[in-house]
């Protein structure tokens, strides 16, 4: 009996612990739509991340210019014209050695005030040392073998001089005395020729130290190293060899005292230019610094592809904060007249090129945190290349010749110079 009753509690627990299919199948639907769920979710997230970096990572690439201030010159002097350009040196050179050698001694760094004649480097001279020894050795050869024929032609001539005694009193015939005319005539050639090669030894002697003196790399003038070309070791020539291994400079030195200023002016406007003209500079570095300038010369000549020339400014104070390939803005002076008043126009100046219309509107793109910020504008006169505009200030950066695809709020990387 117990054993019937133990089979029978097993298949009735059998019984209970098997699965219905119904039930097992309403759990893997579930499980269905979980998974579905999340690969929602996943390719949502993937979504926002890829525009994410779409609108971040997509810049566009533009050049960029300040808004400067324009300014009224001492006395009521206002500004005719403006125009960019550079600070240029009158007064620059590379320095090189004279002849091809391998540096031993390179004696500047950048940014080093040197002296005219200063020594700069040296180059390796053993070749040259030994020339020069030759040369005085030859020289002093020389020397010994001249102070030879000259005894020798001083005792011929002491035994012309007997000979002829001796032809007068008839004790010897006249072919010893002719005999010892010749030999007086061929010494002082002799010793002549000899003076020709001491000469010629002193002239070798020179040009050795010539060649050694090569060896030494000074100083054209007094000015300011700005590059460092060489290292010690390294082989340098006036002439440039292939393969990329030769020098040719040691450094660059800047006169800074012959420091001016290189603008282009647009040829429509040169009529406003005159030589000796009262002008101010104003670098880019310093924007609230002017410089006090005057026009040293127009050169005669335009440039067909960009409908300008040259304007020649000469800076009145020099400075050490004015340093070569400055950018810098240069202001025309017009004198006041007797009794007129004059003040700098307002606004700022920006590249005319920097103005876009856009919705009817004129609008520049100012940069801010990476970013294009449309700001409406109101342009005014027309200086040069330059236009007066109200409603920017000054030292705000502007994106100029704004791109089509440019909008309020891109993101925009600046293009390297």
């Amino acid at each position: 009996m117990n054993s019937s009753f133990n089979e029978s509690d097993k298949s009735g627990l059998l019984r209970e612990l098997r699965i219905d299919p119904a039930q097992r199948d309403e759990p893997s639907g579930g499980r269905r739509w979980r998974l579905i769920a999340l690969i929602v979710l996943l390719c949502l997230i993937a979504a926002a991340a890829v525009g994410y970096l779409l609108w971040h990572g997509q810049r566009v690439e533009v050049d960029t210019v300040t808004a400067v201030a324009p300014t009224a010159g001492p006395g009521g002097a206002t500004s005719v014209l403006q125009a960019t350009g550079y600070v240029t040196a009158r007064r620059q050179a590379t320095v090189s050695a004279q002849i091809t050698g391998t540096l031993t001694q390179v004696l500047i760094e950048e940014g080093e005030q040197v002296q005219a004649g200063q020594v700069l480097a040296r180059l390796e001279d053993t070749a040259q040392r030994a020339a020069l020894g030759q040369a005085q050795a030859q020289l002093k050869a020389a020397t010994a073998l001249r102070a030879q024929y000259q005894a020798q032609l001083e005792q011929a001539r002491r035994d012309l001089v007997r000979n002829q005694a001796l032809v007068d009193a008839d004790a010897v015939s006249k072919q010893a005395a002719e005999q010892s005319q010749t030999q007086v005539d061929t010494l002082a050639a002799q010793l002549l020729a000899q003076e020709k090669q001491q000469e010629l030894a002193q002239a070798g002697i020179a040009a050795a130290e010539v060649q050694l003196s090569y060896t030494v790399i000074r100083a054209p003038f007094t000015g300011v190293i700005v590059a460092k070309a060489a290292q010690a070791g390294e082989i340098v020539s006036p002439i440039s060899a292939g393969g990329g291994f030769t020098r040719t400079g040691v450094g660059t030195i800047v006169d800074m005292d012959s420091l001016e200023i290189e603008v282009d002016v647009n040829e429509s406007y040169i009529n406003r230019v005159q030589p000796q003209q009262h002008a101010q500079a104003v670098l880019d570095a310093y924007p609230d610094w002017n410089i006090p300038s005057h026009v040293i010369a127009i050169i005669p000549t335009a440039d067909r592809s960009k409908a300008t020339v040259k304007v020649r400014i000469g800076i009145d104070q020099k400075d050490p904060r004015i340093l070569p390939d400055m950018g810098v803005r240069v202001s025309f002076l017009e004198p006041a007249r007797a009794g007129e008043s004059r003040t700098a126009p307002k606004g700022v100046l920006v590249p005319a090129s920097a103005i876009v219309e856009r919705a009817g509107r004129s609008v520049v793109f100012a940069l801010a945190a990476g970013r294009a910020r449309l700001q409406a504008v109101q342009p005014g006169a027309s200086f040069g290349d330059l236009r007066q505009v109200e409603g920017l200030g000054a030292g705000t950066e502007i994106v100029r010749n704004p791109p089509t695809s440019l909008q309020d709020g891109s993101a925009v990387s600046i293009r390297k110079q």
